[in-house]
Formats: C-alpha cells, structure tokens, sequence
C-alpha cells in the first residue's frame, strides 16, 4: 500500500492492522527473550498490549513528546474513531485511546516507516519493562 492509500483509511481501519503488528512485534520480544511456555507468554504478552497498557504508553509518549505531529494526527483519527466494538476489559476512554495507539502503529506499518515503527516500538518495550520493576 502507498502512503496516499495509507492516509485514506480510516482511524478503524489503521488501528486494525496496528493491533496485529504491534503484537507481532511483543511476541517475538518474548520469544527471544527466551519464554516458550504458553501460558507464560500470554500473561507476559498482556502487559504489552492491553489497553490500559497502551493508553499509559501513549500518555508517556506525549510528556516527552515522542510522537512527531504526524503521529499525532493519526493517534487522534484512530482515537475518535467510532468503533461499534466495545471495551472488553476497560472503560471507554481507555479503549479508545488504545484505539488511537494502534492507528499510529497501522499507519506506521502501512507507510513503511520500519525505522521508526522499530523506535516505537522499543519505546514502548523500555517503558513497560521499566514500570514492571
């Protein structure tokens, strides 16, 4: 996909296939981690990628302005998305925040900005890793 496609799609559609990279990304950071067990690696896995745990990302990405104004724009998109999804685990908010975390992922991946998708998401992994201390 071009990145004119890519800033066609909705917040819904970005935050999709975001969800699915961003988990691939968790997985195989476990993995080489060394964890092979399921159960281990699903319980680990959650404290990456629930919502609650994205929306903290995202909050710590914007007290250190890590998300460049693009990012931005397309965390909004993803955040104001009207999903007919509801939140499983977690309030409202909290779930469309997290919606917006994905669409930044999905708009990364999509444009192909593996640099700074990679930054993401070891941003991310430093900033869970060091809360779980």
């Amino acid at each position: 996909m071009n990145k004119k496609d890519a800033e066609l799609l909705n917040g819904i559609a970005l935050a999709y296939i975001g969800d699915a990279v961003y988990e691939v990304f968790i997985r195989d950071y476990l993995l080489n981690k060394g964890l092979t067990k399921p159960r281990e690696l699903q319980r680990q896995a959650v404290q990456y990628v629930s919502a609650k745990a994205q929306a903290a990302l995202i909050r710590k990405m914007q007290e250190t302005d890590f998300l460049t104004e693009e990012e931005l724009l397309y965390f909004k998109r993803g955040r104001n998305s009207h999903s007919k999804t509801t939140a499983k685990n977690t309030d409202v908010v909290t779930y469309r925040i997290s919606t917006g975390f994905e669409a930044v992922v999905g708009f990364l991946h999509l444009t192909k900005k593996v640099e700074r998708l990679e930054e993401f998401a070891q941003f991310c992994i430093e900033n869970i890793n060091s809360s779980i201390k």
